[in-house]
């Protein structure tokens, strides 16, 4: 919908691979899909859910087994974003690196996307 023919929308490393792979399999899941709302102190929040498929509208991205549906309002938002997949001692859990967020929120839970021209 938004994507450039032949570039993917979302890149994920091998760490998100390895993390969405072993979810799919452990739940049985087409995929997770992933999408932004209105939220958080800077504005909007990442979503991720498991997916039994894909809608009809949803880019779907493919990447050595994992499989990501990007919803169809988040796709010019994410669009550029590597998925990571970090784990320290206190937490894991997947890492948007986007080049469309303008401020993130100190707990790192909601983003702010640079302004549109024109829009």
């Amino acid at each position: 919908m938004f994507g450039i023919p032949g570039k993917s929308p979302v890149t994920l490393t091998p760490r998100a691979v390895t993390q969405i792979t072993r979810l799919m399999a452990k739940d049985g899941a087409f995929g997770l899909k992933l999408g932004v709302k209105k939220g958080g102190c800077a504005g909007m929040e990442y979503t991720m859910e498991f997916a039994a498929e894909a809608a009809p509208h949803d880019e779907v991205v493919e990447q050595d087994g994992a499989r990501v549906m990007i919803a169809p309002m988040a796709q010019m938002f994410l669009f550029g974003t590597e998925i990571d997949y970090e784990t320290s001692l206190l937490q894991a859990g997947f890492k948007f690196n986007n080049p469309n967020v303008s401020e993130a929120c100190g707990c790192g839970e909601s983003i702010k996307f640079k302004d549109v021209p024109g829009a």
